[in-house]
């Protein structure tokens, strides 16, 4: 009886999706948790969640289809804002999954349409919690205009070897200037701070330099603040791509493995910080 009256609960639906693990969804919530709100995008291709900030970094979490082992969408799209803090909160009710648990929650999320909650619910060894949040009308998104035809520079490295350098980064700079060059130094990352300049370098011949396509020397600041919270998403990855375009916008796409080995990506748009050029008279 409960089976069928579940199916008729999800016509009801223009979105159910099914997984054995909500780690797999929260996971990579967090690492673009910077913002309390979040506005998601629900294709056939799976959700998209995306998280601005002061109109100069935007990141976007992709969760595929096929991380779900049920995915329906009855339209060609829906899109609405919900508070991402709750959300997180929701998905990770039974605990993260840290401490040596190896319980995984199930999760089932559903959503009926505009005005509609996004309805989760989570069981795991036979507890149900049913959780329903409140989407509110989505807000336009900012357009990075990032195009891969207009990438000037592009390096794929091991996460590894980065994950250092940002722990150790100066915190007393404002800025971080990235160069990327044909030429050597091929990768520097430089600050700026109370104790004078730092400079990381690596090689385009290093063991962590996976693809390394450099076309010219360009060297941008950006602000410190607006790329600490990819931290997060740095510390998850396996592999990172860093792109600049011709304008100096900043692309960091972090490649990260689920716990069923799955893979998914985030991906933070940062904007050059203009205050450091020279201003025009």
């Amino acid at each position: 009886m409960l089976s069928t009256q579940q199916a008729d609960d999800d016509s009801a639906n223009v979105f159910v999706a099914k997984l054995d693990n909500a780690r797999n969804v929260s996971n990579i919530l967090k690492a673009i948790h910077f913002k309390d709100t979040a506005t998601v995008f629900v294709t056939s291709q799976g959700l998209k969640v995306t998280v601005e900030d002061a109109k100069c970094v935007q990141a976007n979490a992709f969760i595929q289809a096929a991380v779900f082992h049920h995915f329906v969408l009855t339209q060609d799209q829906a899109t609405f804002k919900v508070n991402l803090s709750v959300l997180i909160e929701c998905l990770t009710i039974f605990g993260s999954g840290a401490g040596g648990s190896t319980a995984a929650a199930s999760l089932k999320m559903c959503y009926a349409g505009y005005g509609s909650p996004l309805v989760l619910m989570l069981e795991e060894d036979g507890v149900l919690t049913d959780c329903s949040l409140k989407t509110l009308e989505p807000d336009e998104v900012l357009d990075f205009d990032f195009c891969s035809t207009n990438v000037i520079n592009k390096i794929i490295m091991k996460s590894e070897c980065l994950k250092e350098v940002f722990n150790e980064l100066d915190t007393s700079s404002d800025i971080l200037q990235i160069l990327m060059s044909p030429d050597a130094p091929f990768l520097q990352l430089s600050t700026f701070g109370n104790a004078g300049s730092t400079h990381s370098s690596f090689s385009k011949e290093s063991d962590m330099v996976e693809a390394f396509q450099c076309t010219q020397t360009q060297s941008n600041r950006y602000k410190m603040q607006l790329l600490r919270p990819s931290s997060k998403a740095l510390a998850l990855s396996a592999r990172i791509s860093i792109r600049t375009d011709a304008r100096g916008f900043l692309s960091l796409q972090y490649m990260i493995r689920n716990d069923d080995g799955q893979v998914c990506f985030v991906e933070f748009f940062c904007a050059p910080d203009e205050e450091m050029e020279e201003p025009d008279h």
